[in-house]
């Protein structure tokens, strides 16, 4: 009987292919230990001419990063390392002075070579392969149990019963990194409940940066230890105010834990910052002199400055800061971090600095949320969704309606000190939800997305005559690669109308909200 042969040799294409890959992955591991090496010889150089040393790490990025930033910025970093005076160069010096080696080498390694390199060349292609936005970082809570219980805190109304397995957060990273994803961020709850498992991702993926928000309350000795180790984590602490503002929302005592938390990771040489809610009641005191040079003293080396934003059935709409208050902080924070004057610390402030990311970063452009319950959000502070990461691949979760919806929509607004769709521009927001089908994700009280949006609308309408005349006073300068859904022409522009409305919702709560006219306009005239 005739018995065909069989043949284990797999097609050609898929050889090469496979080949490809293998050569990528070797070409790849080759390019990080040169970066490596590298940034060991001038970490050397630095301690005896810190100048020839820094000057040899722009060289070098220039060389790997080439045309992924602009010629101008090497030529940038290259005078302000020539002027040891200047305000950076002084907060360069002092950082080199105080982190651990380990931690400037793993950071440099993977937030700037893996993250800002490798990562941002796979991610442009992935988002054109797939046709969806594909994020530059991940926010996951490992966990919604937390060891304080804070006035307010919106995470808290989760439970605290959820958890992401590691195995979850395993998967979710490994899938990540084949997007080119090689950033991840930590929130909750309290994440830090989960210290063992942090480590051993930060261990297991040790090309991977990683980046926890923390009430600072667990942070221990020999935390601090297994931080330097692994090198690649870093933490951004919550803080309120001073200690009489600071522990009437989060507790007696938490103020004095948080200073001492500050003292053990300036001491082992680690990197951190704050992180600060500013509302109606503390913006003044959180962007003071004063509070300032508190935390820049106990080595905070960045301060995270986060919009409050009304979430949840019972937030408090008053604590909205107003439209005075808001123009004051896009002011200041400049102020703060201005190459002359302000103080040597890097403040961020997301809802101010839309103009320099494009406008809004959620629905997977540059990030997305994945909540305890492995709920896949397009924000941190948009609790609804239509997939869940223990039941489909997070490409397929990209692909949701919902973070669609937002490809489609984004920039929500041409000018991008409106760059949310729920705070400056909620219409969009609930258009969105409704028409995608999408879920609450808040498993405790879940909030129709018309009592979320109706609580920005008078807010919204407020904050666009003081956002639009900035605006114009400060116009944007629009970057060489922008990761937006490509628009029937490049000159198309939508502008929104705020059109005041009420009516019942389904809970027969009055809902007052915002309805969008719109004329969507290009080179060739009304669409």
């Amino acid at each position: 009987m005739y018995r065909r042969k069989i043949n284990n040799r797999k097609p050609e294409a898929f050889r090469n292919a496979e080949e490809e890959k293998s050569m990528g992955e070797l070409t790849h591991k080759a390019a990080r230990a040169a970066f490596g090496k590298a940034i060991d010889l001038t970490l050397k150089h630095v301690e005896k001419d810190r100048e020839k040393g820094l000057l040899q790490l722009v060289d070098l990025t220039e060389k790997f990063m080439g045309d992924n930033f602009p010629s101008e910025s090497y030529e940038g970093a290259r005078n302000l390392i020539r002027d040891p005076e200047s305000k950076w160069m002084q907060y360069v010096n002092r950082a080199l002075d105080e982190i651990h080696p380990n931690v400037i080498k793993q950071t440099a390694l993977n937030l700037g070579f893996e993250a800002a390199f490798h990562g941002t060349k796979t991610i442009r292609a992935m988002r054109e392969t797939h046709q969806c936005n594909i994020p530059w970082l991940i926010l996951m809570d490992p966990t919604s149990a937390c060891n304080l219980h804070c006035t307010g805190c919106w995470a808290a109304e989760y439970g605290h019963k959820l958890n992401l397995s590691y195995e979850d957060l395993d998967r979710i990273i490994t899938q990540g990194k084949e997007l080119g994803i090689y950033f991840y961020m930590y929130t909750g709850g309290e994440p830090l409940v989960r210290k063992a498992d942090i480590i051993k991702l930060c261990e297991k993926h040790y090309d991977c940066e990683f980046h926890a928000f923390t009430n600072g309350t667990l942070v221990d000795d020999a935390f601090c230890e297994e931080m330097q180790r692994v090198g690649n984590l870093s933490l951004s602490i919550s803080l309120e105010g001073f200690e009489e503002v600071n522990d009437l929302r989060r507790g007696v005592g938490v103020y004095d834990k948080v200073m001492a938390a500050m003292d053990k990771l300036k001491s082992h040489g680690l990197i951190f910052g704050t992180s600060i809610c500013y509302t109606s009641k503390n913006i003044e005191t959180v962007t003071s002199d004063e509070f300032l040079d508190m935390i820049i003293d106990k080595g905070c080396r960045f301060t995270w400055y986060f919009h409050y934003m009304p979430v949840g059935n019972e937030a408090a709409v008053d604590l909205l800061p107003t439209k005075e208050q808001r123009k004051y902080m896009y002011h200041r924070v400049r102020e703060i971090r201005g190459a002359t004057g302000g103080k040597p610390i890097y403040a961020m402030d997301f809802q101010n600095d839309g103009e320099f990311v494009g406008g809004c970063i959620a629905g997977g452009r540059n990030y997305c949320h994945i909540n305890a319950n492995g709920d896949v959000e397009p924000c941190v502070f948009i609790h609804y969704s239509s997939a869940n990461i223990k039941e489909v691949s997070l490409l397929e979760a990209l692909k949701q309606p919902l973070f669609m919806a937002y490809r489609d929509h984004q920039p929500f607004n041409n000018n991008h000190l409106r760059p949310c769709p729920m705070l400056e521009n909620p219409e969009i927001l609930q258009e969105m939800v409704e028409q995608t089908g999408a879920k609450s994700t808040d498993l405790q009280s879940p909030e129709t997305v018309e009592h979320l949006c109706g609580k920005c609308a008078d807010y919204a309408c407020q904050w666009k005559e003081t956002a639009d005349k900035l605006w114009e006073e400060h116009p944007y300068v629009h970057k060489g690669y922008s990761n937006y859904k490509k628009k029937l022409s490049k000159n198309f522009h939508r502008r929104s109308f705020c059109v005041r409305i009420s009516r019942k919702d389904n809970t027969g709560r009055d809902v007052y909200g915002t309805k969008r006219r719109s004329n969507e306009t290009s080179a060739g005239g009304k669409l």
